[in-house]
């Protein structure tokens, strides 16, 4: 795991985020995504700077589970360092909510040097 990815488990593990149950690393279909919370159908992914050069690849396969049912809510690997109890606020508002907000406009990779400001740019 990533150190983004360990900092989200320390929280999700042990239903410790509004008492839902996380699983890590489940696959789905052909897929194995970051953590799913199966009673909600939702599905949490944290994205490294290799993402930015896959973006059409997770289009596909974020549309793909959402087509099983699946909410998917992607954050960058520095937004989770930087701003987890803002990840962690939003993960929580999804939980709670049957709809995910609207996608943002598109917020540039951090690996092109360019930092997020708010926590509006969280959702992608």
């Amino acid at each position: 795991m990533t150190d983004a990815e360990r900092r989200l488990w320390r929280v999700l593990r042990g239903k410790q985020l509004a008492g839902y149950k996380f699983r890590r690393q489940a696959p789905i279909g052909k897929y194995i995504v970051d953590f799913v919370c199966f009673e909600k159908k939702l599905i949490v992914e944290l994205d490294g700077g290799q993402h930015a050069s896959q973006e059409q690849q997770d289009e596909i396969r974020t549309r793909w589970l959402q087509s099983q049912g699946y909410r998917v809510i992607r954050f960058w690997n520095n937004e989770a360092l930087a701003c987890t109890d803002g990840v962690f606020q939003l993960i929580q508002e999804a939980l709670e909510s049957d709809v995910v907000p609207p996608d943002p406009p598109p917020q540039s990779s951090p690996t092109r040097g360019e930092e997020q400001t708010s926590n509006s740019t969280l959702y992608r």
